[in-house]
């Protein structure tokens, strides 16, 4: 059994930020990529940004400058700091990771997401 347990969103205004938190727990073996996503109301579920094993990070364009993805392998934590945060950025943050569980299946996981609201 994996969970990933997705924290750390709230109410802020445009141009502030936010430090979202993901924690994978369980019979994991190894975690593959990690990364976060938001789904607007009315909207698609999108990628906002992904970062691999070793460190190698993608993100979406509208988030480029202004979000930083990055991942604690010790703690199978993965984090996103969010900067300079605009009313459009108002979606639920989910989680994903690609986990190796520890009888060597590999499983695609999601966090039960957490909201983020950007006041103009």
């Amino acid at each position: 059994q994996v969970q990933l347990v997705d924290s750390g969103g709230g109410l802020v205004q445009a141009g502030g930020s936010l430090r979202l938190s993901c924690v994978a727990s369980g019979s994991i073996f190894s975690i593959n990529a990690m990364g976060w996503y938001r789904q607007a109301p009315g909207k698609q579920r999108e990628l906002v940004a992904h970062i691999t094993s070793g460190g190698s990070t993608n993100y979406a364009d509208s988030v480029k400058g202004r979000f930083t993805i990055s991942r604690d392998n010790a703690k199978n934590t993965v984090y996103l700091q969010m900067n300079s945060l605009k009313p459009e950025d108002t979606a639920v943050y989910y989680c994903n990771a690609d986990i190796i569980l520890s009888d060597l299946r590999g499983m695609d996981y999601w966090g039960k997401g957490t909201l983020v609201t950007v006041s103009s």
